[in-house]
């Protein structure tokens, strides 16, 4: 049992890791695709329909493939970003990929959802499409931005489930070496646990803080 302990510990240290590594930089691909998806838009305040039927479909494809799909097909790439495709790290290079696509739709819904006359008020007091973004568009969503990413976080951990199946480590890993492959049902049992605390945890923050917000605004 203290050899269990100590691989559980470790496998929770490595989600966490990969969790909190691909969310920052899935967050920064999510957010300027997102925005971009907004503002370039037919009737937004920088329409592009050029830039918009590139990005638009670019996003379409990467949400429409599965995350184990994925994460194989992009090796090659994982391979030359790392210089492995096997590991906690190499996971991340497709958890990226993964959810910054995921997180730009959770972002273009809740910016779309921004009141239109606050834009239009903003293009009347002389405000630039840059001031428009950062003072008024994105303050005005940013409770429903706070539930997207915690929404995006918590598809991210099933996601690095899924790659603990290929050798990604984490809990999806000790579920399947140490208790699916043994035939180890206990262990199975308290990876889930894990993990639904896990989300239940990262839920409950952000419910609080999309509420705070609110409150505020």
């Amino acid at each position: 049992m203290e050899v269990n302990r100590q691989i559980l510990i470790e496998a929770i240290w490595e989600t966490l890791y990969m969790v909190s590594i691909s969310l920052f930089f899935g967050a920064i691909l999510g957010f300027i695709l997102g925005v971009t998806l907004v503002i370039t838009r037919k009737g937004h305040i920088l329409e592009n329909k050029f830039i918009f039927s590139i990005v638009n479909p670019i996003v379409n494809i990467f949400r429409s493939i599965p995350f184990i799909i994925l994460l194989v097909a992009i090796i090659p790439f994982t391979r030359l970003i790392v210089g492995t495709s096997i590991g906690t790290s190499a996971a991340i290079v497709p958890l990226v990929l993964h959810v910054g696509p995921y997180i730009s739709r959770l972002i273009e819904n809740s910016l779309l959802e921004v009141d239109e006359g606050i834009i239009e008020a903003a293009k009347a007091m002389g405000a630039t499409p840059f001031q428009i973004i950062r003072k008024f568009l994105l303050p005005e969503a940013f409770p429903s931005l706070i539930l997207s990413v915690t929404t995006a976080t918590i598809g991210l951990i099933g996601a690095t489930a899924m790659a603990g199946a290929v050798g990604g480590g984490g809990l999806g890993d000790v579920a399947i070496t140490y208790g699916y492959q043994r035939f180890d049902n206990v262990t199975i049992l308290v990876t889930v646990i894990i993990l639904v605390a896990i989300v239940q945890l990262i839920q409950s923050i952000g419910n609080v803080f999309e509420r705070k917000l609110r409150r505020v605004g």
